[in-house]
């Protein structure tokens, strides 16, 4: 995945950051352990795809 960086003279407003993640499409994951004793009690793993529909029917090449 391309590595995007800002120069410090351009902002990115948060309806530009909210355009790009819809375009783009952005995963999101995260696990959450709680555990007492040394004895896991619960798991949760978290795993969140963000695109819009458009997006996410675009086809894709090999690579993309």
């Amino acid at each position: 995945m391309a590595d995007v960086r800002l120069d410090e003279a351009e902002h990115l407003s948060l309806c530009e950051a909210l355009d790009r993640i819809l375009n783009k499409g952005a995963v999101i994951t995260g696990d959450l352990t709680i555990s007492v004793a040394n004895v896991d009690l619960i798991y949760v793993g978290l795993r969140v795809l963000i695109a819009s529909a458009q997006a996410l029917r675009a086809p894709r090449g090999p690579g993309v």
